[in-house]
C-alpha cells in the first residue's frame, strides 16, 4: 500500500486513535510529515510525554482536533513553516555563493595595485 492509499484509509476512519504519530498528525492537520518537527521545535505542537530527541513522537488527537479548528493557529503554523524553508533556502544559497566566490578569488592573482595580475606564463608570452 502506498502513502496516498494509507493517507486516504487513515482519513476515512470514523474513530481515530487517542494518539497519532508524526505521519498521521501531518495528514490530520493537512501538513507534510517533514513539517511536523518544524512545528514542534517552534513550540506550536507539543508531543505527549517527555520523548527524547531521537525517538518516535506521538501527539494527542484531542489537542490536534482543537488546533485543526483554530484558524489563527493554522495561520501561525503556515507562516512558521514558510519562514523555516525560506531561511533554510537562503542559508543554502548563501553558502553556495560563498563557495563560488571563494574559488574565484583563490584562482585569481592580484597585483599590488589591486588589479588582477597576469599569470607568469602569459606575462612571459606577451613581454
Amino acid at each position: 500500500m502506498n502513502t496516498i492509499e494509507q493517507q486516504n484509509e487513515f482519513l476515512s476512519w470514523k474513530v481515530l486513535p487517542a494518539r497519532l504519530d508524526v505521519c498521521q498528525t501531518a495528514w490530520f492537520l493537512g501538513f507534510k510529515p517533514h513539517d511536523i518537527p518544524v512545528l514542534t521545535s517552534a513550540g506550536l505542537l507539543k508531543p505527549l510525554g517527555h520523548p527524547v530527541r531521537n525517538c518516535v513522537k506521538h501527539y494527542a488527537t484531542e489537542t490536534l482536533e482543537a488546533l485543526r479548528d483554530d484558524e489563527k493557529w493554522l495561520a501561525r503554523a503556515t507562516d512558521t513553516i514558510s519562514s523555516h524553508w525560506r531561511e533554510k533556502n537562503a542559508r543554502k544559497q548563501q553558502a553556495r555563493g560563498r563557495s563560488a566566490k571563494g574559488s574565484m578569488e583563490f584562482n585569481q592573482q592580484s597585483a599590488p595595485n589591486g588589479q588582477v595580475a597576469q599569470s607568469p606564463m602569459k606575462a612571459a608570452a606577451t613581454g
